[in-house]
C-alpha cells in the first residue's frame, strides 16, 4: 500500500506553474416565486453574490488546496473583474506576479443567476482572440525566468479556448521544459488540440477526443480506448493519455499499460470544474512518485468529491488523503 499521508506532506514540496485561461466566476443566488410580466421568464429574487475563481485559476486553486507552490502565467483585462480575480488567488497563497494585465483585453468573467442549486441564466463577458505578440512575448520572457530561477516539477496547460494559449507559445514553452527536464500535463480544448506534442500527460475528456479524432463510434470499452491512445500517440508523441469518461471514471495509458479506473458512488451536485480538479490532482502525483495508476486512481476521486459541490470548487486536501487511504489500500 501507499503511504498516503508521507505523499501527501511532500506536496509542499512541489513547485507548480499554471499556464492557461483564468476567470472569474460570479455566481447570484436567488429564489424564483413567479414569472415576469414583462415576459415569459422567471424572476429571481436575489438573495447573495459569490465570487470564485474558475478556468486555469480554479487548477491552480486546487494545487494551493493541496499546499503545492503554485504560480499563475495568463493574460487578463487591466480591469476592475483582474483587480477581483488576483486578489482570490493572492488570498489563497497562489503567486500572481506573473500574470500580464493588457489593455487590449477584459478579464474573463462568467456571471451565474442561481435558484435552488438550479443554473437559470449564465452571462460571459469575455474576449477570445488570441493574445497579441507584444503579450505574449512578455509571459514567455517572464515564464523563462521563473524556470531559470525556481526550476518547477510540473507546468501545466490549461487551455479553455480564451486565446491565452497559442500554438507558437505551446511549442515554446514545451521547449524550455523538456530542455530543463521539467513534467508538462495539458488540459486541452479543441482549437489546439493537436499543437500539444511531446508532452508528458495530456487529458482530454471523451467528448473532446471524439471531436478531435472525429469518432462516431460511442463504446466505451479498454480496448476502445487504447485505440484511441495509439491514434493520438501518432500525433501527438505523447508519454500517458489521461482520459476523463464521466460518470465511468477515467482511462490511463502510459506505453503498453493501460486501465479503466471506475468511479466511485457519489451524490452528484454539479460536474463544473471536476476536469481542473482531476488535472491538478493527476499531475502533482505524478509529478512527485512518477506513478501513473496512483495518479489517475487518486486524481479519479478528487473527481468526484468536488461533483458534490455546487459550483466550481477546490479540492478538500484532508478528505482526499482518508479517501485515498481508503478506497486504495488494496491497490498501490
Amino acid at each position: 500500500m501507499a503511504d498516503f499521508k508521507k505523499i501527501f506532506s511532500e506536496f509542499s514540496t512541489v513547485k507548480v506553474a499554471v499556464i492557461g485561461d483564468i476567470m472569474l466566476d460570479t455566481y447570484w443566488w436567488g429564489k424564483v416565486e413567479r414569472i415576469s410580466p414583462e415576459a415569459p421568464v422567471p424572476v429571481v429574487a436575489l438573495k447573495s453574490k459569490e465570487l470564485r475563481v474558475g478556468g486555469a485559476a480554479n487548477v491552480a486553486f486546487n494545487l494551493a488546496a493541496l499546499e503545492a507552490e503554485t504560480t499563475v502565467f495568463s493574460v487578463i483585462g487591466d480591469d476592475a473583474d483582474g483587480e477581483t480575480l488576483i486578489g482570490l488567488l493572492q488570498d489563497a497563497h497562489i503567486d500572481t506576479k506573473y500574470i500580464v494585465k493588457s489593455s487590449g483585453r477584459i478579464t474573463t468573467n462568467k456571471t451565474r443567476i442561481m435558484s435552488r442549486n438550479q443554473q437559470m441564466m449564465r452571462l460571459d463577458a469575455e474576449v477570445t482572440d488570441d493574445i497579441g505578440k507584444e503579450d505574449e512575448a512578455a509571459l514567455l520572457n517572464s515564464f523563462q525566468s521563473f524556470v531559470k530561477r525556481y526550476q518547477p516539477a510540473v507546468v501545466i496547460f490549461e487551455d479553455y479556448n480564451k486565446g491565452v494559449i497559442t500554438e507558437s507559445l505551446i511549442q515554446s514553452v514545451t521547449a524550455i521544459c523538456k530542455a530543463a527536464g521539467i513534467v508538462v500535463a495539458v488540459d486541452p480544448k479543441r482549437k489546439n488540440f493537436f499543437s500539444y506534442k511531446s508532452v508528458d500527460i495530456f487529458k482530454p475528456n471523451l467528448k473532446e477526443v471524439k471531436e478531435g479524432l472525429n469518432l462516431l463510434s460511442d463504446e466505451v470499452s479498454l480496448d476502445a480506448l487504447k485505440n484511441i491512445h495509439n491514434e493520438l500517440h501518432k500525433i501527438l508523441e505523447h508519454k500517458i493519455s489521461l482520459i476523463t469518461l464521466s460518470e465511468k471514471g477515467v482511462f490511463y495509458q502510459k506505453g503498453s499499460g493501460a486501465r479503466i479506473v471506475p468511479s466511485h458512488i457519489r451524490n452528484i451536485a454539479d460536474v463544473s470544474g471536476a476536469g481542473d480538479t482531476v488535472i491538478a490532482v493527476a499531475s502533482l502525483l505524478y509529478a512527485l512518485t512518477k506513478n501513473v495508476r496512483l495518479a489517475a486512481e487518486a486524481a479519479n476521486i478528487a473527481g468526484g468529491l468536488v461533483c458534490e459541490e455546487v459550483g466550481t470548487a477546490a479540492i478538500n486536501k484532508q478528505r482526499l488523503l482518508e479517501e485515498c487511504e481508503e478506497l486504495l489500500k488494496e491497490d498501490n
